[in-house]
């Protein structure tokens, strides 16, 4: 099972270049659990990436660079498929 509807979907993050940024994501209820990832302007984004630490629906940057600008997309997904988010901007100025 996975449900259409987020928890709480994220929302529109305004920050100054060099502040952190978290974007939060709860995903809808699903059985299995769904995990958490994100997407960035349509591309998935890598856990591997020294930039970001994702961590139970969370999107965290520590020190935002102008280069983080850009529409966010949290994606639920389990064994049934996955679900995409309502977008978020991130505003870097």
């Amino acid at each position: 099972v996975l449900r259409d509807d987020f928890r709480q979907p994220p929302g529109d993050v305004v920050v100054a270049a060099g502040e952190p940024a978290v974007l939060e994501c709860v995903p809808p209820r699903g059985h299995p659990e769904p995990s958490v990832s994100w997407k960035k302007n349509g591309v998935r984004l890598s856990d591997k990436d020294e930039h970001l630490t994702i961590r139970g629906g969370k999107l965290m940057v520590a020190s935002t660079r102008r280069s983080d600008a850009g529409v966010y997309v949290c994606v639920a997904t389990n064994v049934v498929g996955e679900r995409d988010s309502e977008p978020a901007e991130l505003v870097v100025f």
